[in-house]
């Protein structure tokens, strides 16, 4: 166990499992979130993991993401969730910003913690998301943080390339998990109707009627680690159980 990832958002429902299959891959992996309490939990369920205790929205962070990595960096994994403030016509400016910071600046701040530990093959993996290139009027927040992130993903892929460390976006579309139902909330207080008939029109949204699976999603982390995906550099995998319509 000589690479690490090192995967930001560590604690929530995507991250866990994110870094569970990683350390069954035989990775060391640095956990960063705010809750000690929080990783201190996720270290019963993975064995390999250091815990990185830091808030990503803030500069401090490089330093403390530094301090936990030795040796290589295999891939850096940038996972956290955005707050739920509702549409465009009615959320706050500041939750708007809030979100580029923590989707754009946060990214930022991983690659720069690690950028002295990066190798040719290395990774940089933002997790998006389906609204960054879907817009809808009820996720403010979502939309306007994932769409900056792909912008920042090419520009990495390009300032990176040359030193064969290639840079991804990984763009799931809704999974069924705490956020996605704060989510459905905000909309259904928005349509004045139940959630769970936002959470049925999500569905039907869907080419499949289905929510994407978290466990898809971890799956596109280990393909995006194997070798043979340099040729995807720069590029996004759309993971949405078919609910783009637009070309390409």
């Amino acid at each position: 166990m000589n690479e690490t990832v090192v995967v930001v958002g560590a604690t929530g429902e995507m991250g866990r499992l994110i870094s569970r299959d990683l350390s069954k891959q035989g990775y060391r992996v640095v956990g960063v979130a705010r809750s000690a309490e929080a990783l201190s939990a996720l270290g019963q369920e993975v064995p390999t993991l250091v815990p990185c205790t830091t808030d990503i929205t803030s500069d401090d962070a490089i330093e403390a993401i530094r301090g936990c990595v030795d040796g290589t960096v295999r891939a850096v994994v940038h996972g956290p969730g955005v707050p739920t403030a509702g549409g465009i016509a009615s959320a706050p400016t500041s939750a708007l910003l809030e979100a580029t910071n923590i989707k754009v600046g946060g990214f930022v701040r991983l690659v720069r913690a690690c950028d002295e530990h990066f190798v040719r093959g290395s990774r940089l993996i933002a997790i998006g998301g389906h609204y960054g290139f879907e817009p809808t009027a009820y996720a403010a927040t979502a939309g306007v943080g994932n769409a900056a992130l792909a912008n920042v993903v090419r520009q990495y892929s390009w300032a990176m390339g040359d030193r064969g460390i290639t840079a991804h976006l990984v763009a799931p579309g809704p999974a069924d998990t705490p956020r996605l139902r704060r989510v459905a909330a905000s909309r259904a207080e928005q349509d004045g109707v139940e959630s769970d008939v936002v959470l049925d029109r999500m569905r039907a949204e869907s080419a499949l009627g289905e929510f994407t699976e978290v466990e898809s999603v971890s799956w596109a982390i280990g393909v995006l680690l194997d070798p043979r995906a340099n040729a995807l550099a720069g590029s996004t995998l759309f993971m949405d159980a078919g609910r783009r319509r637009g070309l390409p």
